[in-house]
């Protein structure tokens, strides 16, 4: 059992999974941003963050959500997206006597810890990293 879990193979296949899944939740979350582009620059507005600053979120969630699940400069992407999922956390998921509010942010805080694990492993063997060498 201790061969297979320190396979190589297992895992590069473990280090893909885990961007797909990371680069999900980003990539649908910044198209649905333009779709409801209004409402979310209103509801940023209404938590006292500026709505010109939703073009950059979008990039930011699409962009870098693209770039984790093609494993391109990951190790930089994954770092810049935990710091901006802990700082997004900051500023929209604090109202703890709403428990969903609580929830997201507990969430949001174990994709940051994501996010840190692939910054500290790397893309793995597919990825686009690897074939940049």
């Amino acid at each position: 059992m201790t061969k297979l879990l320190n396979s190589p193979a297992l895992h590069d296949l473990a280090l893909l999974a885990g961007r797909v899944l990371l680069s999900a939740m980003f990539i649908l979350g910044g198209w649905s941003k333009i779709g409801g582009y209004a409402g979310t620059a209103a509801y940023m507005a209404s938590q006292g963050v500026p709505g010109g600053l939703l073009p950059l979120v979008i990039l930011t969630e699409l962009g870098g959500g693209l770039a984790i699940l093609l494993g391109f400069q990951t190790r930089l992407v994954a770092l810049l997206l935990a710091g901006f999922t802990v700082i997004a956390s900051l500023i929209f998921h604090m109202n703890w006597a709403q428990m969903p509010q609580y929830l997201m942010f507990m969430k949001n805080m174990a994709v940051a810890g994501g996010f840190l694990a692939l910054f500290a492993a790397g893309a793995g063997r597919y990825s686009a990293d690897a074939r940049l060498g």
